[in-house]
């Protein structure tokens, strides 16, 4: 019986009629013919295999006496004519959408054109003009491997399971393979950069210090550098363009030493490194999340290269506009038609793979809207289309992590907190309300409040909780946070487009001194800003996620998208890491661990319950009376708290927090009645709750608050709060 994660098209071992052999299936619709290309272990070809036309789009033959690392290439014949979106030219070697492993270089397959062009790296033709390049460039493109499935499966089985993380107490950590490890001084030089390198003792140990419990990688599908960055000497650093969709990308794999594999068995060596490290994150209790990128892929637009789905149909592969020309919903060139029912099942084949063959446990959606404009309806976003609704009740899917990128490029692209239950989604109001608040830039009381409390104006619909809404400060692309509060406008020369690349809109500032300085308040001013944003995000509502590299200081020197900087500017600088800082990081995320009001499940109402207890949340000002709605409103004013009494799940509270959000000037909080024990004062870099940290403190009457932070006092319902000197 077929496992239920085997693709069913691709090139599977089978055996037929007493026969040992390989089936090859390839969904090619508006092919007139399509051809099955071998090769031998030199890369030279030892026969053409023409396909069956077996209907339904689909071509198929059962090849005796062929077995697991035979090579292979597609050739699809067919009409050429752009301006209707056909562009076959089985002069083009192909590679197979479904292939699980391939051999060869890929380093300059963006200029691997379909058309005829003097320089791909100049093209100056008109789209509708091109014709077929008539030679041959087996020699130049990757040769698919057949895989043994079974094998693959049950090499996916023998992982350590994931720790299945409660949704409560996630904790996301969003990394870059190569760039955590290229300079950590602390392991082997052969294993930085690589899969070896994160699971490295090393690394595995600094995650657990800091309290993450589940990766998300920036893309490790097989991918590959564009031709602009071609043209500029640079190449593709984070990832997202996609050359395969089953295999991981050899560039972090220190068995091949970063490079692509030459034969079968070093392709086998990265499959098991990858596996290697997501058995090792597992027994550590760290889940992996994969960043995934299904809106385009490496063909970009029309001037790109005919690498695999172009070739093999471009109107049914691509979601297409006027005249041949894809749409570009992505900003890449092209967008994948994920309403095309094959392209769907190339998508879900793809995930359930890495489920199981390699053990995931979740996935991030690199702009996810892009996945859910459904073709029928003009290709406008529901939230509800096939592909999406899909993967919430695949079997193999249905418990593993989804999360959004809820937005693309292309009309009306903007969806947070659109999606439906089971989804969680980066929340950029989270990240650009709390940036305002503490930095400088217009903002509003109300509008840090609903930020911390889980975003209820965008995800409190359909049963959702505010643990749905994924609180973020920086990501990959963007400022990182050390840069987020040392530059007030990017710098971004580095990538070759004098800085027109890159968003202007950053919500930064730099505390007096643009870039780096030895201004003693200047870093001063920094550092508060730093640990503040920090303490905000950790006591947030929601499920919060780390940037690699803010915890340790990392600065990429103003560059807000350095997606093309693989050099160390974006490599962790390890050798110059904050200590302190990523204690303080450390003690947040144990701080949320110990207190229940820091990670609610459930929507706060303000209201007191009918047995006279005190409600689930309450806001005051500094005076301690609630705020007026004048107050909530005004931009005036940077000072808010909030007494949350909450218990754990659905049992009853024992304690109350009172969180002091203070980034305006100095001023006297008026605390509530009690005994008060401070827990975190981020101006102080203080955290009870962190390993040998001293005792808390004790505060009762008022509270002063000198300089921007964010304060945590807790006072236990039954019992004492275990605090220790007064402070009044």
């Amino acid at each position: 019986m077929t496992h239920p994660a085997a693709p069913a098209l691709g090139a599977h071992l089978a055996c037929e009629h007493g026969q040992d052999g390989v089936r090859f299936a390839v969904w090619a619709p508006e092919a007139t013919a399509v051809e099955v290309q071998l090769f031998g272990p030199d890369r030279s070809p030892t026969g053409v295999l023409p396909l069956d036309a077996a209907g339904d789009g689909l071509w198929s033959r059962f090849v005796p006496g062929l077995g697991a690392g035979q090579a292979y290439g597609l050739r699809a014949h067919g009409p050429w004519n752009p301006e209707a979106g056909h562009r076959f030219n089985p002069a083009r070697l192909l590679m197979d959408p479904w292939a699980p492993g391939f051999v060869g270089d890929t380093a300059r397959l963006a200029l691997q054109t379909g058309h005829a062009v003097a320089n791909p790296l100049q093209p100056v033709q008109a789209w509708a003009q091109h014709r077929p390049e008539l030679a041959d460039n087996a020699a130049a493109m990757p040769r698919c491997l057949v895989v043994d499935t079974a094998a693959e499966l049950a090499a996916g089985a023998a992982i350590t399971p994931g720790p299945g993380t409660a949704a409560d107490r996630v904790v996301l950590y969003e990394a870059h393979v190569k760039a955590l490890t290229r300079l950590h001084p602390e392991i082997p030089p052969a294993q930085r950069g690589t899969y070896a390198g994160l699971a490295h003792p090393t690394m595995r140990d600094h995650l657990r210090r800091l309290g993450v419990t589940t990766v998300c990688l920036l893309p490790v599908h097989a991918f590959v550098s564009e031709r602009h960055l071609l043209a500029r000497g640079l190449t593709n650093h984070w990832g997202y363009n996609t050359l395969n969709a089953f295999t991981p990308h050899a560039g972090y794999a220190a068995c091949t030493a970063g490079r692509d594999p030459v034969d079968a068995a070093e392709a086998q060596a990265v499959r098991d490194e990858f596996r290697a490290m997501v058995d090792a994150l597992h027994r550590d209790g760290i889940e992996v999340v994969l960043d995934v990128v299904f809106n385009h892929t490496a063909e970009s637009d029309l001037d790109g290269p005919t690498l695999s789905w172009r070739g093999l149909g471009q109107n049914h592969w691509y979601a297409m506009g006027e005249r041949g020309v894809p749409h570009n919903f992505s900003g890449t060139g092209n967008s994948l038609n994920v309403s095309e029912p094959r392209v769907l099942q190339w998508v879900m084949d793809s995930l359930r793979w890495w489920v199981v063959a390699y053990g995931v446990d979740g996935f991030r959606f690199d702009l996810a809207v892009s996945l859910g404009r459904d073709a029928s309806q003009g290709h406008r976003f529901q939230r509800h289309h096939a592909l999406l609704a899909a993967m919430r009740q695949d079997p193999l899917l249905r418990g593993v992590r989804l999360i959004a990128e809820p937005w693309d490029i292309g009309p009306d692209g903007h969806h947070t907190g659109d999606f439906a239950p089971g989804w969680l989604e980066w929340n950029d109001a989270f990240r650009d309300g709390v940036r305002a608040f503490w930095l400088g830039h217009p903002a509003s009381r109300g509008e840090l409040a609903t930020r911390v409390c889980g975003s209820s104006d965008k995800f409190r619909h359909s049963a959702r909780t505010p643990l749905a809404s994924v609180n973020l400060l920086t990501a990959h692309d963007g400022f990182n946070l050390a840069d987020l509060t040392a530059y007030a406008r990017k710098h971004n020369r580095a990538n070759g487009e004098d800085n027109r690349d890159g968003h202007g809109h950053n919500l930064s500032a730099n505390g007096g001194t643009e870039g780096p300085t030895d201004q003693p308040a200047v870093l001063r001013r920094r550092g508060l800003w730093r640990r503040a944003l920090l303490a905000t995000l950790f006591c947030a509502q929601g499920t919060p996620q780390l940037l690699a590299g803010d915890e340790i200081g990392h600065s990429q020197r103003g560059n807000n998208n350095a997606y093309c900087q693989d050099n160390a500017l974006t490599w962790l600088d390890w050798p110059h890491a904050d200590p302190a800082l990523a204690a303080f990081v450390a003690g947040l995320t144990a701080l949320r661990r110990t207190h229940p009001g820091l990670r609610q499940a459930r929507w706060f109402d303000g209201r007191p319950p009918a047995d006279g207890a005190a409600p689930d949340i309450a806001w005051f000002d500094t005076d301690g009376a609630p705020l007026s709605a004048a107050a909530w409103r005004s931009h005036d004013h940077r000072t808010l708290a909030a007494v949350v009494t909450v218990g754990e799940g659905a049992q009853p509270p024992q304690e109350s927090l009172l969180v002091v959000w203070h980034a305006g000037e100095a001023a006297e909080l008026q605390l509530p009645p009690g005994l008060w024990a401070l827990r975190l004062d981020s101006a102080q870099a203080l955290v009870a709750d962190s390993p040998g940290a001293p005792a808390a403190p004790s505060v009762k009457g008022r509270l002063v608050l000198s300089e921007p932070t964010v304060c945590v006092l807790v006072r236990a319902l039954h019992g004492p709060s275990n605090p220790t000197d007064t402070v009044s």
